[in-house]
């Protein structure tokens, strides 16, 4: 299933993070998985499992996985997790609009979907025992929109609060992009994300040099 945007987020409307965390659907194990808004819309801010220590996998935008119907790229990023001794994992993104293809994302970010999106990323990291351990796996993709390496640095902001950990796993691109999990070993271990704002750095007009 490919899950192509209605319509932009502008329009769309979204919920506050606080008012996607009220229960509205009881169609999955809520013992189990971590799911908001708790309900299939044009947006996602966190999907995952429950556990005392989470690997945090950083993606570009949501497609269509839901509780009990992940994606190939979320099986790949919950086995690697359990390899590396997690006990848990929490699919986050750069930008919460769902769309498959990141060709078919929203060409100009929606500053209310992105404040109410970091307010999730602070809150997992709130409930996350220290240190949290952060995993770029956004691949070539943050190449896809100019607003998405300023989300990251963002992103970097507020996981400073918190001294989480970055990581990547398996190989980086000849840019320096963290490897996407899709295609990664089960048994891929992780690596110290050390050039993180370096990295950034190499962004112009959304374009790594």
């Amino acid at each position: 299933m490919r899950h192509i945007p209605s319509t932009d987020t502008f329009h769309a409307g979204v919920l506050t993070f606080e008012d996607a965390l009220v229960p509205s659907a009881d169609d999955y194990d809520r013992n189990r998985w971590i799911y908001v808004p708790d309900h299939y819309s044009e947006y996602r801010y966190i999907l995952g499992t429950k556990g005392s220590r989470p690997l945090i996998c950083i993606g570009i935008n949501p497609s269509t996985a839901a509780p009990d119907r992940l994606d190939n790229t979320l099986k790949s990023a919950q086995r690697i997790a359990l390899f590396n001794g997690f006990d848990s994992f929490i699919m986050f993104n750069v930008y919460a609009q769902r769309a498959t293809l990141p060709d078919d994302m929203e060409k100009t970010l929606n500053p209310e979907l992105h404040r109410e999106n970091m307010k999730a990323f602070e809150w997992i990291l709130r409930r996350c025992a220290p240190p949290c351990t952060i995993w770029a796996a956004w691949g070539s993709l943050i190449e896809k929109r100019p607003y998405l390496p300023v989300c990251v640095r963002e992103m970097v902001q507020i996981g400073n609060r918190y001294n989480v950990c970055w990581v990547t796993a398996g190989p980086r691109s000849k840019a320096g992009h963290p490897h996407h999990p899709l295609y990664l070993r089960s048994d891929s271990s992780l690596d110290p994300f050390t050039d993180l704002l370096p990295y950034l750095d190499s962004f112009s007009d959304g374009s790594a040099t």
